[in-house]
């Protein structure tokens, strides 16, 4: 029985991070019916959001121009909107300062809620690789994408053959000890940092990996919390009513019930793309 959908909910923040629109492996569909299923007091989009490493005209699905669509939207409808930067859409960074209305874009925010201070950044800052050797970073991004296609054939394949879907990615990080070390590192890194300044949250993205842990040392503890991404995970860090959770798309019948268009009205993706980019930089100028 197909469940019908019931209205939004409302939710105080919402935070999302690696959603890599402009790529194969981004799910567009998922976060746009998730989208359209909530009503955010406050959406803050931490950070590779538009895959501006690997962005071309030739793959922009119009999806992937309706999330960009439904987001914007939100900030005529009393949400605020905050972008912050990661490593792939780093050329935003120039731009960290700036503010239009509900809309804002930065590099990281501190955010009171009750009472305590949530404290909120991408993550690639601790990143040796990008710091140096962004060429190779760079490089493993092109081939995490050629990953993630592979996989969508592969997925195809075992569902017309009724077997449950894998995530290769996800079996190559979690088999390799490096990588594995590299995420307890990242943790500990921005909890540290986190505990030395007071914060009760200290919340990224970055890694792909959903996380809500409390993280312990010798001078205090902090709440470490990861919104995980929109490539394998279709995850989001939602807090309402003084609580935090991790959203998973795929535990959510309310958010698949939600119905998109068959066919969304034809406007031309790339003139739509292009306005919002001029409309940017006019107003920033």
């Amino acid at each position: 029985m197909v469940k019908k959908f019931k209205g939004k909910r409302d939710v105080d923040v919402v935070i999302l991070s690696d959603i890599h629109l402009g790529t194969y492996g981004c799910h567009a569909t998922e976060l746009l019916k998730y989208l359209k299923s909530i009503n955010p007091k406050r959406l803050i989009l931490n950070g590779d959001i538009i895959d501006m490493w690997q962005f071309s005209t030739r793959f922009w699905p119009k999806t992937h121009m309706q999330v960009i669509k439904h987001i914007t939207g939100l900030m005529t409808k009393n949400s605020r909107v905050i972008y912050l930067t990661g490593n792939h859409d780093e050329m935003l960074r120039k731009f960290a300062g700036f503010k239009l209305g509900s809309f804002s874009i930065d590099n990281k925010a501190v955010l009171k809620l009750n009472s305590k201070k949530a404290w909120v950044f991408h993550g690639d800052i601790f990143d040796v690789t990008m710091k140096h050797a962004r060429w190779l970073a760079k490089l493993g991004a092109v081939g995490y994408d050629l990953l993630i296609l592979i996989n969508t054939i592969v997925n195809r394949i075992l569902e017309r053959f009724g077997r449950d879907k894998i995530s290769l990615s996800k079996k190559i990080k979690d088999s390799v000890k490096k990588a594995v070390q590299f995420v307890d590192n990242f943790e500990i890194t921005a909890a540290e940092i986190a505990i030395d300044n007071g914060y009760d949250y200290v919340i990224c993205g970055h890694i792909h990996k959903p996380t809500i842990k409390t993280i312990e040392t010798a001078k205090g503890k902090v709440t470490y919390l990861n919104s995980g991404d929109w490539v394998e995970n279709l995850t989001s860090l939602e807090y309402h009513e003084g609580k935090w959770r991790i959203y998973h798309f795929r535990e959510d019948p309310h958010a698949r019930a939600v119905k998109l268009p068959k066919r969304f009205k034809r406007s031309d993706t790339k003139e739509v793309f292009e306005e919002l980019v001029e409309s940017f930089l006019i107003r920033k100028s």
